[in-house]
């Protein structure tokens, strides 16, 4: 379960967000809405470590993770896929997808399997995990970051704004991956932000909305 309570968070000393609270439980699918520069972005940086907390108290499973960095927070079982994809270019579609693990140090074995998870739920993927991730197009990176998060994302997953930019089409097989997820690994939180609300209402249970970094529920 991914808990905010209360949570601000200041930058460049100007108030972001203000006492947001929100709850994502085991196998919730959950959405945050609002406009641009709201404050979804900077919520989900808060949740992995990317920006301090002034106030408030963000946990894990009843952990607390103030006294955990970023680069640890993966290791907590959270997958991140943030808006701006942030592939290796030079890397291939795989390497880019096992790096996290990688970094945890997680076994050969258990990589190579969480892998093969990952291009049964997002068989696209298989077809150009050798391919450069340069080359790539926006939504096809999209989907990469997608993978990416699984491969670490084994009690919560972080979707910042996966279906900005996309192609009707690709939209489409975008949430159908996540309607497979969801079926996959019915115990991984899913918590999505998205401008649009339309676009996720078919694909989750519950949904905030968030102004000028204030938060209710819709």
């Amino acid at each position: 379960m991914l808990r905010l309570e209360g949570v601000s968070v200041d930058i460049a000393g100007a108030p972001v967000l203000r006492n947001v609270s929100l709850v994502v439980p085991p196998g919730g699918r959950v959405a945050l809405i609002g406009r641009n520069g709201a404050g979804k972005t900077t919520t989900l940086r808060a949740l992995m470590g990317l920006l301090p907390i002034k106030a408030g108290r963000i946990t894990v499973d009843g952990q607390d993770c103030a006294g955990i960095p970023a680069h640890h927070r993966a290791k907590l079982g959270i997958g991140y896929a943030p808006e701006e994809r942030r592939l290796f270019g030079s890397f291939t579609v795989q390497e880019n997808m096992v790096l996290p693990a990688e970094v945890l140090k997680l076994p050969p074995d258990e990589i190579a399997r969480r892998l093969e998870g990952v291009y049964t739920l997002l068989p696209e993927l298989r077809g150009f995990a050798p391919r450069k991730a340069a080359g790539l197009s926006g939504g096809q990176g999209k989907m990469v970051a997608l993978g990416r998060a699984l491969m670490v994302g084994t009690r919560a997953v972080l979707l910042d704004e996966p279906f900005q930019g996309l192609a009707p089409a690709l939209a489409l097989r975008y949430a159908e991956a996540l309607g497979r997820l969801h079926h996959a690994l019915p115990d991984v939180a899913i918590l999505i932000t998205e401008s649009n609300p339309e676009l996720l209402r078919p694909l989750v249970e519950a949904t905030y909305v968030i102004e000028r970094g204030e938060i209710g529920v819709g």
